[in-house]
């Protein structure tokens, strides 16, 4: 049955963990990759002021133009930020350091929770026929991440197999359960996906037990595996998809993004 409350046009997923070297924009960047490699049009919004998407993705810091920042502070049209990028069916909106700045510059501004919102749905977005809009937020619970929040249909938490690791779920949950009473009660969570896995250590095999006993469903079947190859592509800056097709890392994404979309199939 089709979700009547979810609006027509892409869906846009907030990836985020406040915990910093979780995978976060790794995941952001191949999973967007691999659904683009399928012939899923994807948009990557790098709303982190560290910018490692946008690198991660090919664009150079001095040619990256029009960013997110110009987005939310200067209300730039979405269509002048978008820039094509080396992956076929992957467009990205760019972040320099200038997003570091966006917290004080928006806080007189009475709709600063709603700037991301408003701006992923002017009329111009329409032009792309997305099918996935991915935003990669900041490691951190501030109002970037927030604008990203009430942005999302959904939120995907990428979760690293590590010691307190659900311990640290435990804020974002509740950051969520907030913007879901105030601001975007349609919010969801769209999955956790575990990273950074090593079946053969016995750490990680708890921490996933640990996690499907206590989150069940919401966590993604497949997992990414701790993997050379994906930690080797970002200083290419190409996905891992293409930096080694064929190495684990890339097929774990791949078969993330199928889960992903049988999981927002049965949501249309």
């Amino acid at each position: 049955m089709p979700d009547p409350t979810r609006p027509k046009g892409p869906r846009i997923i907030a990836v985020t963990n406040q915990k910093g070297g979780v995978g976060k924009t790794t995941t952001a960047i191949n999973l967007a990759a691999a659904l683009a490699e399928v012939g899923k049009r994807v948009l990557l919004v790098d709303l982190d002021p560290q910018g490692n998407a946008s690198t991660g993705l090919g664009a150079e810091p001095a040619a990256r133009g029009l960013t997110t920042y110009d987005l939310l502070i200067e209300d730039a049209d979405l269509a002048d930020v978008i820039r094509p990028t080396a992956v076929p069916n992957l467009s990205l909106c760019p972040a320099t350091t200038d997003l570091s700045s966006a917290d004080i510059e928006l806080v007189s501004n009475e709709k600063r929770s709603f700037l991301l919102h408003d701006a992923l749905r002017q009329p111009s977005i329409d032009d792309f026929a997305f099918d996935y809009v991915f935003i990669d937020c900041p490691p951190s619970l501030n109002l970037l991440t927030v604008n990203a929040m009430i942005a999302a249909h959904a939120v995907l938490i990428p979760l690293q197999a590590e010691f307190f690791a659900l311990e640290g779920l435990s804020q974002l949950m509740l950051t969520i359960r907030t913007v879901r009473q105030s601001a975007n009660a349609d919010l969801r969570i769209e999955g956790i996906v575990l990273t950074m896995y090593d079946g053969r250590n016995n750490l990680s095999q708890h921490v996933e037990a640990d996690a499907r006993a206590n989150l069940g469903d919401l966590v993604f079947r497949t997992v990414i595996p701790r993997n050379v190859r994906v930690s080797e592509a970002p200083s290419y800056s190409i996905p891992v998809l293409a930096y080694d097709s064929a190495s684990k890392g890339s097929m774990a994404y791949r078969a993330l993004a199928q889960e992903l979309i049988a999981r927002h199939s049965k949501l249309n």
